[in-house]
């Protein structure tokens, strides 16, 4: 364990009017080194996580960082993307600084605005991050991406719309409880089941309630090293952090296995001395449902095509054996690119140390994360364990 969490800050998600993407990073950047109980002149680097891909005009962001205190002038400061898991890049990235003994402390912003760019737009700067040769024209954008992933699931283990509903009823039943979330309305089975005209379908088999939410918001981090982290209020250390980028093109794969998350996984397992098993709880990237019944297959937690059951059974209820998106997830919390990766980082952190509010895990030691970009392209999974 080379570096911890000791300080967080989280905007609410959703479509925030009053806001721009300047006093989004402003706000969590401020409220992060507050709740760290530092200054910024104890700031040594910062990353900024910022997807845009056409929804912000400001396209150099890295030093809207520095607009939160005159203090920051000067550090260095860097923005990273990779694609819908630019947040944990920027973490990462955070990490690695920290690993090289380039800093001590690092400020980690994630930030997107989204809802002010028009619905056609958003499609088409989402499916960006797609393989354009292969997916460039897919119907309704990256939701038909992964409407085609779906429907390639159902053909091979038969229909999931019983799975998917209860996912989706699952992450928006656990979105009631967080402040943060865009969305904090419990549907229940029976509505994210069926079709309606609120609940259309919106490509292949996946409707509404399958698809997260277009979203503004931020969320903020301050790393610092072991020995810096132990002398402060609270420490959430890296148990391991690991990231596994795999082949663009979905040809090129066997998509139905996300391979990437399964490798990501186990590196992260493997390097943290544990199993599954030891886990409290998990947030993972439910930007589709369809993504998170084939992450419970990747992550081990069923085989392929079996994991309908672990939701049927409730093992990925709040309270079930393995508790998975107490947040809400991306369906309830809301997706805004950028920030997401920090978010699930944020909370995490939070559930570790007991600050979690509603949406606590009770006696919560033991934190994974699973943030993906693309169609399980970019992928990256962090343990983390409180230590102070």
């Amino acid at each position: 364990m080379t570096a911890a969490i000791v300080g967080w800050a989280h905007s609410r998600f959703g479509k925030l009017e009053d806001e721009t993407l300047e006093s989004l990073i402003v706000k969590v950047a401020t409220e992060a080194l507050e709740h760290a109980g530092i200054g910024p002149d104890d700031v040594d680097e910062i990353v900024l996580g910022h997807f845009n891909a056409g929804f912000s005009p400001q396209e150099f962001t890295a030093s809207l960082v520095l607009q939160a205190d005159d203090r920051l002038r000067f550090k260095p400061a860097t923005r990273v993307e990779n694609a819908c898991a630019t947040g944990s890049a920027a973490v990462r990235q955070g990490i690695r600084a920290i690993d090289a003994n380039a800093a001590r402390i690092v400020l980690v912003v994630g930030a997107e605005q989204m809802t002010k760019t028009p619905g056609a737009e958003v499609g088409r700067n989402l499916l960006r991050a797609s393989y354009l040769p292969e997916d460039g024209d897919t119907p309704a954008g990256f939701a038909g991406v992964f409407g085609k992933i779906a429907a390639a699931y159902f053909q091979r283990h038969g229909d999931q719309s019983d799975a998917l509903a209860r996912i989706a009823a699952k992450n928006h039943r656990n979105g009631v409880d967080n402040p943060y979330a865009q969305m904090r309305k419990d549907f229940g089975y029976e509505f994210c089941r069926a079709e309606s005209e609120k609940n259309p379908y919106v490509a292949g088999p996946l409707k509404r309630t399958d698809c997260s939410l277009v979203s503004d918001g931020a969320a903020a981090i301050v790393l610092a090293d072991m020995s810096t982290a132990l002398s402060m209020r609270r420490a959430v250390a890296f148990r391991a952090n690991e990231h596994v980028q795999d082949f663009l093109p979905m040809s090129k794969r066997d998509i139905l296995l996300f391979e990437g998350c399964s490798t990501a996984w186990g590196r992260a397992l493997e390097k943290a001395r544990l199993t599954l098993d030891d886990l409290s709880f998990v947030e993972t990237h439910d930007c589709f449902t369809i993504a998170e019944l084939i992450e419970y297959e990747a992550m081990g937690l069923a085989k392929p095509g079996q994991g309908a059951r672990v939701v049927a059974e409730g093992i990925t209820d709040k309270d079930g054996r393995l508790p998975v998106n107490p947040s809400g997830g991306l369906k309830a919390k809301g997706h805004p690119i950028g920030a997401t990766g920090v978010s699930m980082h944020a909370l995490t952190a939070a559930q570790l140390t007991g600050e979690a509010g509603g949406i606590q895990v009770e006696g919560a030691k033991l934190g994974g994360i699973f943030n993906m970009g693309g169609a399980a392209v970019a992928n990256y999974v962090s343990i983390l364990e409180r230590v102070k």
